[in-house]
């Protein structure tokens, strides 16, 4: 038979992913019309100028093709990513083409619990680590582990990355959204998460979990210890398990912020109560490896059966792709102080680092320059997610269609990621060159004015 659209899952139409919905669907048709369009609506650093990091590159080029380590004339590749490629093909045993166990790699997955000792100061088990396809994949196999119908739901931050109420959907469970406060730069408060939880068991949903995502995505705000805390003490007390998206653990920009995990104040804690599940990824930080899919999951508190049902969803899939898991490996391992890359490691990653940081307040401070604009501190992550004053029935849809037809830039309207009622926002990556990133605010002002004086009259 002919499969129509009526044939489809009802969950599978339902579900919406704004980050790549019908505005990118058009810039892309525009882009072949030979338009150009500048894509800020995903945080897809290499796709926006930034260039990969040398080390990355180097192993992977000599453990993808071995033959190199033997023909190409000695310091040519720096003496560590040689020995570093010959490390991953030993241990790989069967090189970067075959299957692994579905957990990955094991010494990959030592590798992860040696960073997130070196980096919290407490333990972790590598058999409690998963290797993953990017951190969503490990997202979307908890979810799935805890959602059994429509009566099972999971807090979710509003404004979200919309993975969270996508999943949610496919799986038939319920989102249950708690508002961040755009007052308070986007923070995070217990008493609308305790509205939050005691509304959706009046409507007769379980929450199973709530989820963070720490620094902020869309928001770009970061938590501070006292947040993490006070999360893992509601998530104690109703007896849900903790999501902890962290993959932008790397990219905090003011002075005095820093990143906090969930496991580290889980385990000063001594919380032994609290199911956590913690993704980390090779996507954002300062590697920006999007296309290589790697990232990992490590639960904490976990029981072995659980553990066993986690392994079972990633043996369905066989493995995470073996790539990837080794460009996880090289996140968790940069040459180390005295080795050859080391200071070439470390400039890159400063320069990326610092790149940001300026790009986050150029962004900040050319928004709010813009009458009828405001936006929040851009304090970490890798997104701005101003809020924007609207002729009376026009839409944050309207308004980001609009742009891309009129500038070439492509942004995420606000509704995509959850907004309060009555609020329009958008939400645009930090990502484009220094250059190109004044002439997209200074475009978008000309624009804003533009469009509320045409549809004002």
């Amino acid at each position: 038979m002919v499969v129509r659209i009526e044939d489809v899952a009802p969950v599978v139409r339902e579900a919406q992913y704004a980050v790549r919905g019908p505005i990118v669907a058009r810039a892309q048709e525009l882009e072949r019309q030979g338009r150009e369009v500048i894509y800020c609506n995903i945080g897809n650093p290499q796709a926006l100028g930034q260039r990969p990091l040398s080390w990355v590159r180097q192993v992977l080029a000599l453990a993808e093709y071995p033959e190199l380590l033997e023909r190409v004339p000695a310091g040519t590749f720096p003496a560590d990513a040689v020995e570093v490629a010959r490390e991953v093909l030993r241990a790989s045993q069967h090189g970067l083409g075959a299957y692994t166990e579905s957990k990955g790699l094991r010494f990959v997955r030592e590798a992860v619990a040696d960073f997130i000792r070196a980096r919290d100061g407490i333990a972790s088990d590598p058999e409690a680590i998963f290797l993953t396809d990017g951190a969503s994949k490990g997202v979307q196999s908890v979810l799935r582990l805890l959602i059994a119908d429509g009566r099972d739901g999971a807090l979710i931050p509003t404004p979200q990355y919309p993975l969270y109420s996508a999943t949610l959907t496919l799986y038939g469970g319920a989102a249950v959204p708690y508002p961040l406060d755009e007052s308070a730069d986007w923070g995070l408060s217990l008493g609308d998460l305790e509205r939050a939880y005691d509304e959706a068991r009046a409507r007769g949903i379980r929450p199973r979990a709530i989820c963070v995502i720490n620094p902020g995505n869309p928001t770009g705000a970061v938590l501070d210890e006292k947040n993490v805390e006070g999360v893992l003490r509601f998530a104690r007390e109703r007896g849900l398990a903790v999501l902890a998206d962290e993959v932008y653990q790397a990219n905090v920009y003011l002075p005095g912020d820093r990143f906090v995990s969930f496991a580290s104040v889980l385990e000063r804690l001594g919380l032994r109560d609290v199911s956590l599940f913690s993704f980390h990824s090779v996507s954002k930080g300062y590697l920006g490896e999007c296309g290589h899919r790697g990232g990992y999951l490590e639960c904490r508190n976990v029981p072995a059966p659980v553990m066993d049902e986690i392994t079972k969803l990633q043996s369905i899939a066989l493995c995470a792709n073996t790539v990837g898991q080794i460009v996880t490996y090289l996140l968790v391992r940069p040459p180390r102080p005295g080795e050859p890359s080391h200071a070439t490691f470390v400039r890159e990653r400063g320069e990326v680092l610092e790149s940001l940081r300026r790009r986050a307040g150029l962004v900040e401070r050319g928004l709010n320059r813009i009458a009828g604009i405001s936006c929040n501190r851009v304090a970490g992550a890798m997104y701005a997610f101003p809020r924007i004053t609207l002729p009376e029935g026009a839409t944050d849809d309207e308004w980001c269609l609009a742009l891309l037809e009129e500038t070439g830039i492509c942004v995420v309207p606000g509704s995509g990621f959850g907004q309060q009622a009555g609020t329009w926002h958008f939400r645009t990556t930090i990502l484009p060159p220094v250059d190109k990133l004044e002439a997209v605010v200074e475009r978008i002002g000309r624009f804003h004015a533009s469009f509320c004086e045409r549809r004002g009259r």
